[in-house]
C-alpha cells in the first residue's frame, strides 16, 4: 500500500510530504529512501515500492520542497537534468538533512518501527553520508555520493554502519575524490566501501538511460544483506 503522510520539521517551523510505501505485513523495520537531485519521481517511488516489498517500510521526504513541493524531473530529458543541476547547486544541504532527521523522527514516533535505517542515491548519496554522520539512522547506504571527500571531517560522528557504492568512472565525482574517500574511510571501522569498476553515475538508477543492470544487481545485492544483517 503507497500513501503520502505530512512531517513536521525538526525544529517545527514547516512540513513538508514524503511518499510512503507500505508492506503487506507489519514492517521488519523502516528505510528513509533519499532523493536524487530529480525529486520524489517515479524511480525513487519504485524503490520505496520495492523495499515494502521486501517487508520493509519505506519513506521518501520530498527534500526539494525547498524549492516548491512535488518537483519531479526527468534526468533523460536535457532540459530537466539542466533544471535538476540548478537545484542542486541553489539546495540547502544542512536544512536537507534536517528534513530526513525530522523523517526518522516521524517514523520512530509513529510507525513502531525499533530500527530505521537510510538509503540515498546522487545528492542522496552525500545525504545519506551527512545522515550517518548526523542522525541516529541504525544503518545507512549511499550511491555515488558527490562530495564526500568535503565531509571527512565529520567521519567520527558515524556511529552506525554507512555502506558507500562508488563507481569507478563516476562523471561527478573524480579519480582525485575517489582516493581521499578510500584514504579517508577504508580504516573507518563502521564504513564499507565498494567499488564499481567501468560504470558511472546513476548505474543503480531503478528506470532509464543511465541503469546498468548488471552492476544496479550488484549493489542492489549488496545493501539488502547489508540491510538484513543491520535492521533485522
Amino acid at each position: 500500500m503507497t500513501t503520502n503522510v505530512t512531517i513536521n520539521s525538526f525544529d517545527g517551523g514547516h512540513t513538508f510530504e514524503a511518499y510512503v510505501a507500505r508492506p503487506a505485513d507489519t514492517p521488519t523495520a523502516a528505510i528513509v529512501v533519499i532523493q536524487e537531485i530529480f525529486g520524489v519521481n517515479a524511480g525513487i517511488r519504485r524503490k520505496c515500492d520495492l523495499l515494502a516489498e521486501q517487508g520493509y517500510l519505506a519513506v521518501a521526504p520530498d527534500l526539494f520542497h525547498q524549492f516548491e513541493p512535488g518537483i519531479e524531473l526527468d534526468p533523460d530529458i536535457e532540459p530537466e537534468m539542466n533544471k535538476a543541476l540548478d537545484y542542486f547547486e541553489k539546495f540547502d544541504q544542512d536544512h536537507g538533512v534536517r528534513d530526513i532527521e525530522a523523517t526518522i523522527k516521524h517514523i520512530r514516533e509513529n510507525e513502531g518501527c525499533g530500527k530505521v535505517g537510510a538509503v540515498g542515491y546522487c545528492l542522496g548519496g552525500r545525504l545519506a553520508y551527512m545522515t550517518a554522520a548526523r542522525t541516529d539512522s541504525d544503518a545507512t547506504v549511499g550511491y555515488y555520493a558527490v562530495g564526500v571527500d568535503n565531509l571527512l571531517g565529520e567521519k567520527a560522528s558515524i556511529a552506525n554502519p554507512l555502506m558507500l557504492h562508488i563507481p569507478e568512472e563516476d562523471g561527478f565525482v573524480d579519480k582525485d575524490t575517489q582516493k581521499a574517500m578510500h584514504e579517508g574511510l577504508d580504516d573507518h571501522p563502521k564504513v564499507t566501501l565498494y567499488d564499481y569498476p567501468g560504470l558511472d553515475h546513476g548505474f543503480a538508477t531503478q528506470f532509464g538511460e543511465r541503469r546498468d543492470e548488471e552492476g544496479a544487481q550488484l549493489a542492489d545485492s549488496r545493501t539488502d544483506a547489508f540491510f538484513k544483517e543491520h535492521l533485522g
